[in-house]
């Protein structure tokens, strides 16, 4: 570390003591890259390195977090999505250099553009009336995010002028946009929850999103579809003696899960001492031991409740509901107006999206559903493809219920044989025209 040539010593030590001191470790486990981090413990530190570990796409297999007095050590077994240990040098160099600060960089790749926020009851075609307002009013839609919950919608939404190129500064179009928006958010019966504001101020997308549904109170809401096997199973309990509250979270593991728990904590304004992660296959068990940011335990029972239903719809909100569609394609106006009216006229209701440009290449990914939550029929996405072009959408992740549905036609030929020989070797050649699975010999 260079030094400025006008501190003095007591400075130094300050600054040493503050900024975070990170190992990254090959070598210790045989199976995932150690990411060791020690610091001065601050309010929301935890979710600072979370964040920068779960915005590279890595999964957290294992962490150990604990705060001795004022220190906090935290160690994160990592790998990349595939299960690999990390060997990039630029990606171990970039995760050092971003842990190693006291003031993390946020990311600057929204800079230049104008961020639409929306919240409001969710429905079908509701995203294609957003895209077709946004097209309207000349706004180019270079990168977003949706999500849905318990009937609820959140969307970050950055924009530019389709003219220009610029961020839209002008105050009448940004009246015009929010207008517009907030009548199409309404509908027929959301007058009151339906909101819509233009920023120009860069922030974390995710966090943002988390922020609004919590405001939103989606987890206070009762779901349109619950399938008990999805819900995650979360426990609060005093631990009295020392003073802190126990949360424990037991769900299926996902990329970005452990992102989802300690974000809902750190804006909950609670702090997360000491805790435990851990996967087996695909079951993720987390266990925090937290206080108020005042140093108290949660005090009542109502409170305890809200957090297990905050914590319950955290994990919800980003969780795969129905077939994953990706849309690569040159990049064109009203692009994505056009693809979510197509998924509306076919009965398709858009549960998550993200949508990202790059170098006027759109690259979307959308997860669709019938239109009352069920599975879509392959027939009405191979419909949806042929409408869009089957080499610009295709299908990405294939819901188990299909799969099943192929075995059980393949367990069905040695009962009825060759007629349902035939018909079950057709249904898996639909299948794999579709893309939903691998082979169908």
């Amino acid at each position: 570390m260079e030094w400025h040539a006008c501190l003095d010593e007591y400075e130094k030590l300050v600054i040493r003591m503050s900024t975070p001191r990170v190992v990254i470790d090959n070598a210790v486990c045989p199976t995932a890259t150690l990411v060791k981090v020690d610091s001065a413990r601050r309010h929301g530190i935890l979710l600072d390195a979370v964040q920068v570990l779960t915005d590279l796409n890595l999964s957290i297999k294992k962490a150990y977090i604990s705060s001795d007095g004022q220190w906090f050590m935290d160690v994160f077994h990592v790998t990349d999505l595939n299960g690999n240990k990390l060997t990039d040098e630029s990606v171990i160099s970039y995760i050092e250099q971003s842990l190693e600060t006291t003031d993390p960089d946020r990311s600057h790749e929204f800079d230049g553009l104008t961020a639409l926020e929306l919240t409001g009851t969710d429905r079908v075609g509701l995203l294609s009336e957003v895209f077709a307002v946004l097209a309207d009013l000349q706004c180019n839609v270079v990168d977003a995010k949706v999500w849905t919950h318990n009937g609820r919608i959140a969307s970050l939404i950055y924009v530019k002028d389709c003219n220009s190129g610029s961020p839209i500064e002008d105050s009448q179009q940004i009246d015009r946009i929010e207008a517009r928006l907030r009548n199409v958010l309404k509908g027929d019966n959301d007058i009151r929850s339906a909101k819509t504001s233009v920023s120009m101020a860069v922030t974390h997308t995710e966090r943002r999103l988390h922020q609004m549904m919590f405001a939103d109170r989606d987890y206070d809401r009762k779901p349109i579809l619950q399938h008990k096997a999805d819900l995650p199973v979360v426990t609060v309990q005093n631990w009295v003696e020392r003073g802190y509250s126990v949360v424990n979270v037991q769900c299926k593991d996902r990329t970005k899960l452990l992102f989802d728990v300690v974000c809902t904590l750190t804006d909950m304004q609670y702090v997360v001492f000491h805790a435990t992660i851990n996967t087996t296959g695909d079951k993720a068990y987390q266990e925090f031991y937290i206080r108020h940011s005042d140093g108290t335990p949660i005090s009542s029972e109502p409170e305890r409740q809200r957090v297990i239903q905050c914590l319950q719809a955290a994990v919800g909100r980003r969780a795969y509901e129905g077939v994953r569609l990706e849309l690569c394609t040159v990049d064109r106006q009203a692009l994505l107006a056009d693809v979510t009216r197509t998924f509306r006229e076919n009965g398709l209701n858009v549960t998550r999206a993200e949508i990202s440009t790059t170098r006027d290449v759109a690259l979307n990914v959308f997860y669709v559903t019938d239109a009352i939550g069920n599975l879509a029929d392959p027939k009405t996405i191979e419909a949806v493809r042929q409408k869009i072009g089957l080499g610009k959408l295709k299908v990405k992740e294939l819901p188990l219920v299909y799969q099943e549905k192929a075995e059980r036609e393949e367990q069905a030929v040695g009962v009825g044989g060759t007629v349902l020989l035939s018909l079950g070797s057709i249904v898996r050649r639909n299948l794999y025209n579709l893309g939903l699975i691998k082979s169908y010999s």
